[in-house]
């Protein structure tokens, strides 16, 4: 029998000696090398590799190669299996990182700074809520394995995001959190029965040994709560101090530590207090606020994470020659393959629908539920579901290009970036870490020069009731939920800080086809001014729109066309190409040449589309553009804004759809530098600009607003000069998006007013002495899980329509 080795495919001598169970099977290698590779992806839990990969890889290299590749990093090196999870953007690489380890905003901050200093390292950016990190790199500088290595001395261990990993990833530290609370709260409800005996006198007059002998017991139950309990903020204390920061973990391991050496010192001594129920209570409390921040976290991110759980791991491809369908999976899919979805099926992969009509449900990706209707030549969506009859589709892009994957991308490099108010969150909470650490110091050298026995235990006091946990949870977990809130609903943000730019805006500019308007143009009236007759004229038009990316020439699809040559397109204008060896163009009034013919013409005055040849105007159109169902109703509860209407349209159409929505502030036949100057004149008068486009030739504008939002699920998301993307050709989303901003800045306000306020209010009273250390644990425990469910409100925000 001829065996050949699972992982590269040539030979094996010995079907016994190289052996690497994958897929719960013992797989035959060739050599070693095959087999170190093929057990390190094992061991990384990567075998999804070989059930995706189209060709079987490279032979591992000769033995004095060996040993660099038995190191487990070593493995993401490999082009062959980058190619699932790295996306190359020219000379430079982008991968997106699962973290372990990361416990508090102080992380993402240290893996951030240590990242900076790593050469090759083009950006980076740590998601602490998703506990996710994007990383883009020049490969010819460093390579993948040299980062996820100098991240794991760091103390995180890090690997390429995939959902499946990611969710296995949050259940392990789940179920760590659990063990840990489990332990705590048990232990605490031991240790707080014997004390309450001596604290409020209920054993009686007990002798000293017995006294001495429950102390003793209290050592016991409060050891296992601090070396395993506890090991959580002692590590994030050693990573910080490693790194020569300060972050709210080393207070923390402070107090933790001195109360429980003073407490082994008294009762071996048999002199001095113990406070050990106090170490029991404020380990417990404070991981009880971490476990439901984990929790909110975890609700909030969940949205983003499990839309690629809608992508079918499977796809069905037909072979054009036979008409054969064979099953492939969904991750080995390439443009240009044929690929069937039946009625109930999910559709695996973004690609153009060549054969069928059905209905399409994308609530998915943009929130509605109402199914759209979808036919030949229309774009689909990988992860959106066909309600109604079998389609065909050709792929358009790998399916770690496909719209869902974008989405992903987008979410988690938003989500990453701080905002300014984030930002001096951060640099407030290493200041408050030292100016507590200080003060403490002075405070304890203060009580022990005035021979106050109670020195330590007050210093230890303070240590623990201004732990700045809930300082450092005030603005990510309000920007978090606020942003799954939007994704809900079919709204992503390409940036954090827009959502505090949004609060700035006065006055929003809609641009008009496809944003207003359904951008589905009939034709209403045709006028003939030459010896061409109408199908004549609609022919010579069809043939130059079709060569237009402008949603007007859609109305012209249907009619038959003529070759044309050199064709020309001017954005916003209209489209010129030689037909039969003349010239025609077709657009705008100002775009014609012979524009003293039209003046010449009044039955041709104030028309959509003008065409003419080398010597006259050949005659004019006029198309409706039908406004969108929730226009009107959404314009209307954003009458306490400025607005406009900027469009290239006729100034006849645009002025019917200004009166129709009662905007009188309305700019027509506008080209892309019309726009660009119009925007930037409001903007010297003081106006805050958002300016919404169909994306579509609009990218100069939509730059150059203070906010900007692309409507409707363009091909070239990723691209897109705007910062607020909706999924949904509909600005029925916009009233939400600026009452949740307002909402989040609300809430941002509230989470330092009361995280600040409770830190300034209970440091007075720490340092006279009038606080033991449990009260101190319970309010600082108490004000971090306020803050997180003060935060996760937003999940659940409605807009009422108020501004």
């Amino acid at each position: 029998m001829h065996i050949t080795c699972f992982h590269c495919g040539l030979d094996a001598p010995n079907e016994h000696q190289f052996v690497v169970r994958i897929f719960d099977k013992p797989q035959v290698m060739c050599c070693p090398g095959c087999q170190a590779v093929a057990q390190s992806i094992v061991d990384n839990q990567l075998t999804d590799y070989y059930q995706f990969r189209t060709e079987k890889a490279l032979q591992a290299p000769s033995a004095d190669e060996q040993a660099a590749l038995l190191s487990k990093l070593s493995i993401y090196d490999a082009p062959e299996l980058q190619s699932d999870f790295v996306i190359d953007t020219g000379d430079l690489k982008e991968v997106q990182l699962t973290l372990e380890g990361i416990t508090c905003a102080a992380c993402g901050w240290l893996i951030e700074r240590h990242l900076v200093k790593q050469p090759g390292v083009i950006q980076n950016a740590v998601n602490v809520g998703a506990a996710r990190a994007s990383i883009k790199w020049d490969p010819s500088q460093i390579s993948l394995s040299a980062i996820l290595s100098g991240l794991s001395s760091l103390g995180y261990e890090a690997q390429p995001f995939s959902p499946e990993q990611h969710e296995l990833t949050y259940q392990k530290a789940h179920k760590q959190f659990i063990k840990q609370l489990g332990l705590a709260g048990i232990m605490t409800m031991q240790v707080m029965m014997l004390s309450m005996g001596f604290y409020f006198d209920w054993l009686g007059n007990i002798d000293a040994v017995m006294r001495e002998y429950f102390q003793w017991i209290s050592l016991v139950l409060t050891t296992p709560v601090v070396f395993y309990s506890g090991s959580t903020f002692y590590l994030g204390a050693i990573k910080a101090i490693s790194q020569r920061r300060l972050n709210m973990d080393v207070p923390v391991t402070i107090a933790i530590l001195g109360t429980y050496l003073a407490g082994i010192k008294a009762t071996y001594l048999h002199t001095g207090d113990v406070f050990f129920e106090s170490i029991c209570m404020f380990i417990f409390f404070l991981l009880t606020s971490r476990f439901l921040e984990h929790r909110a976290r975890y609700k909030a991110t969940e949205i983003a994470s499990n839309t690629m759980k809608y992508v079918p791991v499977s796809a069905s491809v037909l072979t054009p020659e036979s008409s054969e369908v064979s099953i492939v999976t969904a991750k080995s899919l390439t443009p240009g393959q044929i690929v069937l979805v039946k009625p109930g099926e999910i559709i695996p992969i973004d690609g153009i629908i060549t054969q069928g009509s059905t209905l399409i449900d994308e609530s998915m990706l943009t929130g509605e539920f109402e199914p759209v209707t979808k036919s030949k030549g229309q774009q689909v969506f990988g992860g959106t579901l066909n309600r109604h009859q079998s389609i065909e589709i050709n792929v358009t892009s790998e399916l770690k290009y496909a719209l869902v994957n974008q989405i992903l991308r987008l979410q988690t490099n938003a989500m990453a970036q701080k905002p300014q108010i984030a930002i001096m969150a951060d640099r407030l909470s290493q200041y408050f870490v030292s100016a507590v650490l200080i003060i403490a110091t002075i405070t304890y050298f203060t009580w022990e020069a005035l021979g106050n026995p109670d020195a330590f235990w007050i210093t230890v006091t303070i240590l623990i009731a201004t732990c700045p946990c809930a300082l450092g949870l005030a603005t990510p977990s309000a920007l978090t939920s606020a942003m799954a809130r939007l994704q809900r609903s079919g709204v992503l943000l390409k940036q954090a800080n827009v959502l505090e730019a949004l609060n700035d805006i006065n006055h929003i500019i809609f641009d008009k086809t496809g944003t207003l308007t359904q951008g589905q143009f009939s034709i209403k009236r045709t006028v003939c001014v030459s010896k061409e007759n109408e199908s004549e004229l609609l022919a010579l038009i069809a043939s130059l729109e079709q060569y237009s990316e402008h949603p007007i020439a859609h109305a012209f699809k249907e009619f038959k066309v003529h070759p044309v040559t050199q064709p020309k397109q001017y954005l916003n204008l209209g489209v010129e190409g030689t037909i039969h060896g003349h010239t025609y163009r077709c657009g705008q009034a100002k775009f014609m040449h012979h524009n003293d013919q039209i003046a010449q013409h009044p039955a041709i005055s104030n028309a959509t589309i003008y065409i003419e040849n080398d010597t006259s105007i050949l005659g004019a159109i006029w198309l409706d553009d039908a406004l969108k169902e929730d226009t009107l109703s959404t314009v209307k509860q954003l009458r306490l804004f400025k607005q406009t209407i900027l469009s290239g349209d006729a100034e006849v159409n645009v002025n019917a759809i200004g009166n129709l929505l009662d905007i009188p502030s309305r700019h027509a036949q506008c080209s892309p530098k019309d726009k660009l100057q119009i925007v930037s004149y409001f903007q010297t008068q003081g106006d805050r600009v958002l300016m919404l486009g169909d994306g579509i030739n609009d990218s100069p504008v939509l730059a150059q607003a203070n906010v900007s939002v692309s409507v409707g699920n363009a091909s070239d998301l990723a691209k897109n000069a705007s910062d607020i993307l909706f999924l949904h050709p509909s600005i029925a989303p916009l009233p939400l998006l600026i009452a949740l901003a307002q909402r989040c800045k609300t809430v941002v306000k509230q989470n330092f007013m009361w995280a600040l306020g409770y830190n300034l209010l209970i440091l007075p009273f720490g340092i006279a002495g009038y606080l033991t250390p449990w009260m101190a644990a319970l309010g600082m425990s108490l004000s971090s899980i306020i803050v997180v469910y003060n935060s996760s409100r937003l999940l659940s925000f409605q807009s009422t329509g108020k501004f």
